[in-house]
């Protein structure tokens, strides 16, 4: 059950808008109802249902490229955990894929509904052979920008969850170094704390500039940051 109160603001400019609380139902959990009270009054869910984006993880990867411009036409990109496609459609609409200028390849566990202008494979990135799957799906040419918002499943305990985050954003790093053009950028999910000190270590030899970034459209209680990569020295195989 739902009730709206007045109040509140829904983000998109000053807008005053009905605050709506769940009441706890029989058979729902307190985290569930907490969870789908702040769906319902998240201005960027909202937001994303306004302009045709999956998620509104589509707004974090907008306010990421908006300062650090990742995604230009042209440009080839690796959407990794791409479902449900929210990150896929930004990047499609910024490289111009859907017109033939970029490309973008998504890839995920899971199918996911298709998105105009992006190649979709389903995919297992722990998989030692990920980055060859997707070299062969890029014709054997190299990516521009290897993206990850992959997050597993949490466990409640807190070095735990970082651990097995860490873990996906290794795994992206392997798929990035064996797919990037010098130059690339990555872009991937970690925890409060930051990427761990062996994938830092990594990524500073990797490439030229490191950073952890935490857009305004994470929310405010969310432990995620994103570590951004920029300038690839090229892969040891590439000399």
């Amino acid at each position: 059950m739902v009730k709206s109160t007045k109040g509140g603001s829904s983000g998109g400019g000053g807008r005053r808008g009905l605050t709506v609380r769940v009441k706890t139902a029989k058979g729902r959990k307190i985290a569930s109802t907490r969870w789908l009270q702040r769906q319902l009054n998240d201005p960027y869910v909202e937001e994303a249902k306004r302009q045709g984006y999956r998620s509104r993880a589509a707004f974090k990867l907008i306010e990421i490229d908006d300062k650090y411009h990742l995604l230009k036409p042209g440009k080839t990109v690796i959407d990794l955990g791409a479902a449900p496609g929210g990150w896929s459609q930004v990047a499609a609409a910024r490289v111009k894929s859907e017109g033939g200028k970029g490309k973008v390849i998504a890839a995920d566990l899971n199918e996911i509904e298709p998105v105009p202008g992006v190649g979709f494979m389903v995919l297992d990135v722990t998989d030692p052979d990920a980055g060859e799957k997707i070299r062969t799906a890029l014709d054997g040419a190299r990516a521009d920008v290897v993206l990850s918002d992959m997050a597993a499943s949490a466990t409640g305990h807190r070095a735990t969850d970082h651990l097995r985050v860490i873990g996906l954003a290794e795994a992206a790093l392997d798929i990035a170094e064996n797919t990037l053009n010098p130059g690339g950028a990555y872009l991937a999910k970690v925890l409060q704390g930051g990427a761990g000190q062996e994938l830092v270590t990594r990524l500073r030899q990797g490439f030229t500039k490191v950073a952890h970034v935490k857009p305004k459209a994470s929310r405010a209680d969310s432990s995620e940051v994103y570590v951004l990569a920029t300038g690839f020295r090229g892969a040891p195989a590439d000399g």
